[in-house]
C-alpha cells in the first residue's frame, strides 16, 4: 500500500515501549469479580501471585501517580495518542496520501475486494501450537477457503485492550473492544505474525479486515493520563471535572474500584447543576444497581499540575469504555481514532477496517426534560465520513456495525463507511424460519428498499460473536408510532418489534429451546444450528442427535442462500463453517454470572483439525459440539455443509449478483416463500437490457408450490436453474411463473429466449 516503511521507520526512532524504564516485571495479583466481568480463565489473572502475566514494577519503588515524572513518562510511551502523532508525522506529505479517489463511498469496489468474508473470534479458535494469527496465516486453511469461495477473513479485535491500574495491566471489559494500544495483544500473536496473515491471504487473492473502535477506549494510558489532567488528553474523551465543592453531590468509589456508576438520580442533579447533559436516548447493557445511566465518575485523582480532581466522564457502553469526544477543541479523541486506522493499514497490511460502535459519536443537549441527542446525531455522520475518507485516501474501505435505523444507516452510508452491518433483515430471516412466515421478512426488505438502502451496501452474516440482535431499533424507535401492515391489520412499530421480539423468544428459548438464552434487552445468545435446532423441536442438546443434523444442515443452507443470492457482502464464521451448537450453561456458569450469556455461543472450534484432543482453545473457552465436522473433512464430502456452500457462492460470482440491484420483493402465493427479484446490472442502472435474477426460498420444512408474479418479470421467457441448468418454467403473459420447492429449498433462477435450447450456450436476459 506504500504506507509500511515510512511508519515503521517512525516507530524504529521510539525506544520500545515495554523496555523504557522503569522496567516492569511479570507478577500475578487478584481483583474483584465486580470491577472485571466473568471471562475465561485464561484471559482474566488467577489469585495465584506467582504465576500471572500481570505486569509491576519492582525495580523502581516510586508512587505510580502523577506526582512521578517516570511513572507518567511510562504512560505516554504506552498510549494511543502519542503513536497517532508518530504516525501522523510519518505519513505526512508522502505520496502514498494521494493516489485514490476517497469523498464517496463504494460499496461495490468493496466488494470486489472481498465479497465473502469469514469472521474469525480470537479466543474461540483452538489453534495447536500457533498462535492466533499465525493459524489464520496458515497456507492450508486459505487453501480450504479458496474452495469455498471465501475471499476475505475479518480478524475481530487483535490490539491489546482492557486497562491499567497503576503500573499493572487489567484485562478486556468487553472482547477486546476496549482498545489501549496500537500493539498486537501477545495472546493473539505479533505483528510480524499479522503481517504474514495479510501476505498469505494476497498470494490467495483474498484480504485481510481489521477493526477500529471510533467510539471509546478502554481504561488504558490515555484514560489515566486524561485522569491527571495531562495535556491534551482530557480532550480524548467526554469527561468533565467536577469542582471539589460540589464533590458532596457524587457517590463515593470503594477503595478497590476506580470509578462507579452514576444513578439516575445523581445524573439528574448534574445534569441540573450544568455540568452533564444527563440521559441520554437508550442504556445500552442496562442493569439495575451496575449500569443504570450512561455516566460515571472516578475517585480522586492526583494531576501532572498537583491538582487533585473527580472527573465525571461518558461511556454509551461498559463503565471501562470511556467515550471518545469527536468534537473537543483539541481534536485529540479524532487524532487518536486516525492514527490507529493508519496503523492497521499502513503497517500492518490490512485492507479494510470495521467501525466499531461509530453510531454514537455525537450527543447534544436536548429540550428541558428530553433525553439528549444522542443518537443519529449529524456529528457522527461528519466523524464517519472523515474515518472513512482516510481509509480510502490510503486505498482501503470500511464497513461500519449501525444498529440504528435505516434513515441513519442511509445517511451514513452516503459519506461515511462503505458497507454496514446488516441489522435489519438478520433478526427478520430467523423470524421466518421460526414462524415458518416470511411477512415480517418480506416488510424489512420492501421497507429497507423504500428507505434507500440496497441490499449491495450491506453486510449480509449468520452467526458472529455477538448475541441475536433484535431490538428493531428502526421500529421501537423512529418509527413506533407509524402505521405497519402486519397479520391482516395495521399495527404500530412499536407494537410490531414487540410482537417479533416476543415471538422470537417464545419459539427459540426457555421450553423450545433451553439451550438457547436471552442476552439482556439486546437479543438471544445462540449459533445458527441451534436456531434452526429450536424451529425443528428439539429442546435440549442431549435430543440434537446424529439423526437431525440433515435436517439442520437444509435449513442452514436455506440461510446462506438468502444471505448469498442477493446484493452484497455474505459473512459466515467458523461457528456457521462446522454447525457449532452452544455450549452447556454448566461449563460456562462463571462467564454468564453476572447476565452476559452470550459466552454460550463462543464455544472453541476447531477448523483444521489441528488439535482434535483439545477440550478448551488457548484462551480457556470449553469446546463446542460441531455437527459438520472440519473443514479437511467437509471438503472430501460431495454432500457436506461446506461443499454445498461453496456451489452457492461459484453461481453468485459467476453471474455477478454480488454487485447487482435489487428490484422487487413480491407477493407470494405461500406464506413460508420468499422472492427476491435483481437486475444484474453491475450498479449500471442505464444498462436497460441487464438480466434479472430471481431467487425463490422455502422457509417451511415442507414441500410447497406457489406462483412467482413480479412485475419485473419478461414475459414468454424460459426461466431456468442457474445452478443446474434445469428448465424450470416459462413467464405467462401475466408476468408469472409456478415453482415446486422441497423442504429449506432455494432456487437461483435466470432467464432466455425461448428458442435458445442450450442455457450453457445461451446469452442470459431478463427473465
Amino acid at each position: 500500500m506504500g504506507l509500511s516503511t515510512a511508519s515503521r521507520a517512525d516507530q524504529q526512532e521510539e525506544p520500545d515501549r515495554m523496555t523504557d524504564e522503569p522496567d516492569i516485571e511479570p507478577i500475578e495479583i487478584t481483583y474483584d469479580e465486580d470491577r472485571y466481568p466473568a471471562r475465561p480463565r485464561k484471559l482474566r489473572p488467577r489469585t495465584n501471585m506467582r504465576t500471572s502475566n500481570i505486569r509491576r514494577s519492582f525495580s523502581d519503588p516510586r508512587s505510580a501517580d502523577a506526582s512521578n515524572p517516570s511513572y507518567v513518562e511510562w504512560l505516554i510511551r504506552q498510549s494511543m495518542l502519542r503513536d497517532a502523532e508518530i504516525l501522523g508525522r510519518g505519513l505526512s506529505g508522502q505520496p502514498s496520501m494521494w493516489r485514490h479517489p476517497y469523498a464517496r463511498p463504494d460499496a461495490r469496489r468493496a466488494i470486489g475486494v472481498a465479497s465473502v468474508w469469514f469472521t474469525a473470534y480470537p479466543i474461540s479458535l483452538i489453534t495447536g501450537s500457533q498462535s492466533y494469527l499465525a493459524a489464520l496465516g496458515d497456507d492450508a486453511l486459505w487453501d480450504a477457503f479458496e474452495k469455498i469461495g471465501i475471499t476475505a477473513v475479518h480478524t475481530g479485535p487483535v490490539k491489546l485492550a482492557g486497562g491499567i491500574t497503576g503500573w499493572s495491566s487489567t484485562a478486556s471489559v468487553d472482547g477486546h473492544f476496549d482498545r489501549i494500544s496500537t500493539q498486537i495483544d501477545p495472546a493473539f500473536g505479533s505483528d510480524d505474525d499479522f503481517r504474514q496473515l495479510s501476505d498469505v491471504a494476497d498470494n490467495h487473492g483474498g484480504s485481510v479486515i481489521d477493526d477500529i473502535v471510533p467510539g471509546h477506549t478502554g481504561k488504558g494510558a490515555d484514560f489515566r493520563l486524561a485522569e491527571m489532567g495531562y495535556k491534551d488528553y482530557p480532550g480524548i474523551y467526554h469527561m468533565i471535572e467536577i469542582p471539589e465543592e460540589d464533590w458532596h453531590e457524587l457517590p463515593p468509589v470503594p477503595e478497590h474500584r476506580d470509578s462507579v456508576n452514576l444513578d439516575a438520580a445523581t445524573e439528574k442533579r448534574l445534569a441540573d447543576l450544568g455540568y452533564i447533559i444527563g440521559q441520554l436516548q437508550r442504556v445500552i447493557f442496562y442493569s439495575p444497581g451496575t449500569k443504570e445511566t450512561n455516566w460515571s465518575v472516578t475517585a480522586p485523582v492526583l494531576g501532572a499540575d498537583g491538582k487533585t480532581r473527580r472527573w465525571v466522564y461518558l461511556h454509551y457502553f461498559k463503565q471501562g469504555q470511556p467515550s471518545i469526544n469527536w468534537l473537543d477543541p483539541t481534536f485529540a479523541g479524532m487524532r487518536l481514532v486516525i492514527g490507529d486506522a493508519l496503523h492497521s493499514l499502513g503497517d500492518l497490511g490490512s485492507s479494510a477496517l470495521r467501525l466499531d460502535a461509530n453510531g454514537f459519536l455525537g450527543v447534544e443537549k436536548s429540550a428541558e426534560g428530553s433525553p439528549a441527542w444522542s443518537e443519529g446525531h449529524p456529528l457522527s455522520e461528519a466523524a464517519n465520513h472523515l474515518i472513512a475518507g482516510m481509509v480510502r485516501k490510503v486505498g482501503g474501505f470500511s464497513f461500519q456495525e449501525l444498529n440504528l435505523t435505516m434513515e441513519d444507516i442511509r445517511d451514513t452510508g452516503r459519506v461515511g463507511a462503505d458497507l454496514s452491518y446488516d441489522f435489519i433483515n438478520r433478526p427478520a430471516y430467523q423470524h421466518a424460519l421460526a414462524m415458518a412466515d416470511t411477512e415480517f421478512l418480506r416488510l424489512t426488505l420492501r421497507t429497507s428498499l423504500s428507505t434507500g438502502v440496497q441490499p449491495v451496501g450491506l453486510v449480509h452474516a449468520l452467526q458472529n460473536h455477538d448475541e441475536l440482535t433484535y431490538e428493531l431499533v428502526h421500529w421501537a424507535t423512529l418509527h413506533r408510532a407509524d402505521l405497519y401492515p402486519f397479520r391482516d391489520e395495521e399495527v404500530p412499530g412499536a407494537q410490531l418489534a414487540e410482537t417479533i421480539r416476543a415471538d422470537l423468544v417464545e419459539k427459540l428459548t426457555g421450553d423450545a429451546a433451553d439451550y438457547n438464552l436471552v442476552f439482556t434487552t439486546n437479543g438471544i445468545a445462540c449459533t445458527t444450528a441451534s436456531v434452526i435446532a429450536a424451529t425443528q423441536g428439539l429442546t435440549t442438546l442431549d435430543a440434537i442427535t446424529d439423526g437431525h443434523i440433515d435436517d439442520i444442515r437444509e435449513a442452514h443452507l436455506l440461510l446462506v442462500m438468502f444471505n448469498a443470492w442477493q446484493p452484497g457482502v455474505f459473512a459466515l464464521s467458523a461457528w456457521d463453517l462446522l454447525g457449532m451448537l452452544p455450549l452447556p450453561s454448566s461449563e460456562v456458569s462463571e462467564l454468564i454470572a453476572e447476565g452476559d450469556t452470550r459466552w454460550v455461543h463462543r464455544g472453541a472450534h476447531d477448523l483444521m483439525d489441528v488439535d482434535p484432543d483439545a477440550t478448551m482453545s488457548t484462551s480457556g473457552m470449553p469446546r463446542g459440539r460441531s455437527l459438520y465436522g472440519s473443514l479437511p473433512q467437509q471438503l472430501e464430502q460431495d454432500d457436506s455443509f461446506a461443499t454445498r456452500v461453496s456451489q452457492i457462492l461459484k453461481i453468485r460470482t459467476e453471474i455477478g449478483l454480488d454487485i447487482g440491484t435489487q428490484l422487487d420483493i413480491p407477493d407470494v402465493a405461500h406464506p413460508g416463500m420468499l422472492v427476491m427479484v435483481h437486475r444484474l446490472d453491475g450498479g449500471d442502472a442505464t444498462l436497460e437490457d441487464a438480466p434479472l435474477q430471481v431467487t425463490v426460498l422455502n422457509f417451511t420444512g415442507e414441500e410447497i408450490e406457489g406462483t412467482v408474479r413480479s412485475a419485473e418479470l419478461t414475459p414468454r421467457r424460459t426461466v431456468y436453474d442457474a445452478v443446474t441448468g434445469e428448465e424450470i418454467g416459462r413467464v405467462d403473459d401475466l408476468q408469472s411463473f409456478t415453482v415446486k420447492l422441497a423442504p429449506y429449498a432455494g432456487l437461483c433462477l435466470l432467464g432466455r429466449d425461448s428458442d435458445d435450447e442450450d442455457p450453457s450456450t445461451s446469452t442470459e436476459t431478463a427473465v
